[in-house]
Order: C-alpha cells, then sequence, then structure tokens
C-alpha cells in the first residue's frame, strides 16, 4: 500500500485537513516531541474537533515523520510569509536554512552546538521522499564540511597507526608468517617478506573515516543543485579535499568505536559523529548518493536553534568577542547573548517568532527583562555593581519583509518595544532560496 505524504510549511496555525488527507486517522490527537535541555516541544499537533474533523499546527520544526506509521506521513517545509511590496499580496518563500547553517558555522561557539539542531530516528521505519525534499543530507553535509574546514585548519590530527607491507631485501616489526610464506615464499618471492609496524602520520583511523565520509560527500554535491551552486561551499570543499589526499578511505566502522580527543582536537569527536550518520544515510552504498528518489529515516530541524545561531554569527560579525553565548549566571538561568561594547550593554534574546513584526509576547519581554535584573549580570557589566542602572534588554527575530540583512550598521536601540522601557527589537531578513 502506498504511504500519503502530507506537505506543509512550518508555523501553520490550526489549519484543517481534508477527510481524505485525515482517512488513516483513528485517534483523536496526533504528536511528536524534539527533545530539548530546556523543555521538548512538538513538533506538529494535529487535533481532531469533532465528526473526524482534524486540525493541523506546526511549529518551529522542518521535517518528516510519520503520522500513522505505514500509512500516512507528514513533511514540513522552511517556509514564511512574505509580503510582496510592488503588489501588497503575501507570498510564502522557501527559508534557505542551509546558507543559514553555512553562515553560523564561521564561528567557533557554534560548531560546540550542532549536536543540537536535529534529531534523527534510525530505527523507525523509512519515508520515501524525492531527493529535492531531502533536507537531513545537505544538513549534515553542510555541518560536516564546516568541522572540516576547522579541522584542516588547526592540521589533521596525527599518531601512530598499524602498517602492513610486503618489504623488499628488508625486515620492520613484526614478521607475517602466514602471508609471507602464502604471497611469496610459495611464488619464489624470496627476497620480500610481509611485515608489520607502527607508523607516525594522518593515515590513522580517524582520518580515514572523514575521508571516506568525504568522497561520499564529493559524489552527493552535483546531485543537489543548492549545494553545488553555492560558491562558499565549492570553495570550503577545495579548501578541505587536497589535506586528505595522503589518507586511505579503506576503513571499517566497527574499527572505530572510541575515540579519544585532546582540547587541541576537539572537533574530531562531533566530526566522526557526522561523518558516521552520513554513511548510515547512504546506507554505506555510495551509488545512493545519486538517487532521484530516496528513503530516509524520519528526522526533525529545529530552526528555532539554526535561527539562535544564525543571530549569534551576525552578532559576532559585528561585535566579535564583545558577545558571550549561552551564558549561565547562575544554575537556573541561560541567557542568549550579553553584549558588552562601549556603546551597548545589552541582554540578548534571539526569538523565532513573526509575531514580533506588528506586535509582541509578553511572557518573552518578562523572560529577557528577568534575566536583565540577574545579580551576576549586572557584576558583568558594572564593576561598581550600581543596581539602579537599567540594562537594556534586546529580542532579535525574523522579519521578512524588513530591509535588513545582518546587524554591522543597525541601531539596536532604534525599536523600543511598545509598553516597555529599556526593551528593544531588531528583525532581520532570512536567506532565501534563489535570492542572490
Amino acid at each position: 500500500m502506498s504511504v500519503k505524504l502530507l506537505t506543509y510549511r512550518e508555523h501553520v496555525d490550526h489549519h484543517p485537513l481534508t477527510a481524505e488527507e485525515a482517512l488513516s486517522f483513528e485517534e483523536s490527537n496526533y504528536s511528536t516531541l524534539f527533545k530539548k535541555r530546556r523543555g521538548d516541544l512538538p513538533c506538529y499537533n494535529i487535533i481532531e474537533k469533532g465528526e473526524g474533523a482534524y486540525h493541523l499546527s506546526t511549529g518551529y520544526f522542518i521535517g518528516v515523520d510519520w503520522i500513522v506509521k505505514g500509512k500516512t506521513a507528514l513533511y514540513v517545509e522552511p517556509k514564511l510569509n512574505v509580503k510582496n511590496k510592488d503588489n501588497d499580496r503575501t507570498e510564502i518563500k522557501e527559508i534557505d536554512f542551509i546558507n543559514m547553517l553555512f553562515s553560523s558555522l564561521r564561528h567557533p561557539e557554534v560548531l560546540n552546538e550542532v549536536n543540537e539542531l536535529f534529531e534523527v530516528k534510525w530505527n523507525e521505519p523509512t519515508i520515501g521522499i524525492e531527493q529535492k525534499q531531502d533536507l537531513l543530507t545537505p544538513f549534515l553535509i553542510v555541518e560536516f564540511l564546516g568541522l572540516l574546514k576547522n579541522i584542516v585548519r588547526k592540521g589533521l590530527k596525527k599518531s601512530y597507526y598499524k602498517v602492513e607491507k610486503n618489504l623488499h631485501s628488508r625486515v620492520k616489526g613484526k614478521i607475517l608468517l602466514g602471508k609471507s610464506i602464502k604471497h611469496n615464499l610459495m611464488q619464489q618471492k624470496n627476497l620480500h617478506t610481509y611485515c608489520t609496524y607502527d607508523e607516525f602520520g594522518v593515515d590513522n583511523k580517524e582520518n580515514r573515516l572523514l575521508k571516506k565520509a568525504l568522497v561520499f560527500v564529493k559524489r552527493y554535491l552535483p546531485a543537489y543543485a543548492r549545494l553545488t551552486d553555492h560558491k562558499e561551499l565549492k570553495n570550503t570543499f577545495n579548501y578541505i579535499n587536497p589535506a586528505f589526499q595522503a589518507v586511505s578511505e579503506n576503513i571499517q566502522l566497527q574499527e572505530i568505536k572510541q575515540s579519544k580527543t585532546n582540547a587541541f582536537y576537539k572537533d574530531y569527536e562531533q566530526a566522526i559523529r557526522l561523518a558516521k550518520l552520513i554513511l548510515r544515510r547512504f546506507g554505506y552504498n555510495i551509488s545512493n548518493t545519486v538517487k532521484d528518489k530516496i528513503e530516509t529515516p524520519p528526522f526533525w530541524i529545529d530552526m528555532s536553534k539554526l535561527f539562535e545561531l544564525y543571530v549569534l554569527g551576525l552578532l559576532k560579525d559585528r561585535f566579535h568577542g564583545e558577545v558571550r553565548f549561552q551564558v549561565t549566571p547562575d544554575r537556573g538561568n541561560e541567557i542568549d547573548y550579553l553584549l558588552k561594547s562601549a556603546k551597548y550593554k545589552m541582554v540578548i534574546d534571539a526569538k523565532y517568532k513573526t509575531k514580533y513584526i506588528t506586535w509582541h509576547h509578553n511572557d518573552d519581554i518578562r523572560q529577557v527583562s528577568g534575566y536583565a535584573r540577574l545579580r551576576g549580570v549586572y557584576d558583568y557589566f558594572y564593576e561598581d555593581r550600581d543596581y539602579n542602572k537599567v540594562v537594556d534588554c534586546l529580542i532579535v527575530y525574523p522579519d521578512q519583509e524588513g530591509e535588513v540583512d545582518d546587524l554591522l550598521e543597525v541601531k539596536l536601540k532604534e525599536k523600543e518595544v511598545d509598553l516597555y522601557y529599556g526593551v528593544y527589537k531588531v528583525g532581520v531578513r532570512l536567506p532565501v532560496v534563489g535570492s542572490k
């Protein structure tokens, strides 16, 4: 029996489903949660409103998942409303989440957060989709290349590894008697000896796994136009590739169960994890990289987290080390960003909510205002610990109808939120597919 794939976009609120779409539904409520440190959030909700009428709501996640296993699946696209200024009509444009991720990965702080961006349900049945609908693979690849670029910049990890060679007229390390007899003495190669010994260099197991995944990536890139046409991404691949020329791709996944890393090579742990996911994504078969239709495990990508990292990149582009990310002044609070510059002392929060274009969310304002009253925040901003001073707050939100693409020249205290003193907001326009 064929699977029905319902296709909707993110930020849909109580959308009525047709009788055909809800044909396989038997329960009154369907939903799935994305596990987060500060409380799980629903990826989607489907609620029966009575007499078989179901309504769908989607949140801040994109991806594909089962509603009824084997019968009906849901595909959520990265799309937001955009008002066309020429004819005042509302259009729907696809958010270029690949460009957002790649832009964010320029900053080392982002590399430590990528493991919280997505969730893959490897143990559930796969769902058939078109390769152009595949959001997971390009997402994994961009993360992987971003980590490899940082690794190559520092230099590939060198270590001792086992080498097996058939040496001529010499012996090194341990003689492999069985192979020497079978391949040399029985074939009248009396001057050859099979030996195994340790060698120091870059051709170790960890780098071989990264190289193997890189070969899959190279084969996949031409099949995915948005990655092939991305100039900066191609430059990144061309920067990485020569560093692995001396590394073999001959490796089995079971050879790497645990990898010991020190502080200098801390990116390896995450890169190896992504390499394994990429190989698993293609079923360890390189021919699967060029198929038009694919089978994907259910997965979700957290767009609110991606937006948070994207905003971090925009702040770092302007303020560099004057921005601190995910500050924990005490055990009960975690602040998105603290900005301490000559001009600004601000508590900043990123909210992936288009509501801020015309209004605000009181709970968000109370939350960021509460952060601004923490003694730990005052102690960071003011050495004299003058608690009578006001710490400004800023909400950064997506605004596809605005003109702001970055924060380089923006006055952060230009738009004050109505009804609140010292609380400001700035909308940033996210990149969309097809834009230059």
